[in-house]
């Protein structure tokens, strides 16, 4: 889970990943804030994201990111 916060730490160091749930619904990021993580999350991780998980639910707070990673890696 760490990775994941590095990564949304570099795209924008002033949110408060730890204690937000809405980051997509709320618009917290915008849609090239958006594409830069799925792209950092797909190398990090050395996954592909198939169209099937790049729906908000996946994206909206650090818990759920992990637990999309930890599905895409079982999925291997």
């Amino acid at each position: 889970m760490e990775k994941i916060l590095e990564i949304l730490k570099a795209i924008d160091p002033t949110i408060d990943y730890e204690n937000i749930d809405n980051l997509i619904d709320g618009k917290v990021l915008d849609s090239l804030q958006i594409v830069t993580l799925v792209t950092e999350i797909s190398n990090k991780f050395d996954i592909t994201i198939s169209p099937k998980y790049l729906e908000p639910k996946y994206f909206n707070s650090v818990d759920a990111i992990w637990e999309m990673v930890q599905d895409i890696q079982d999925e291997l």
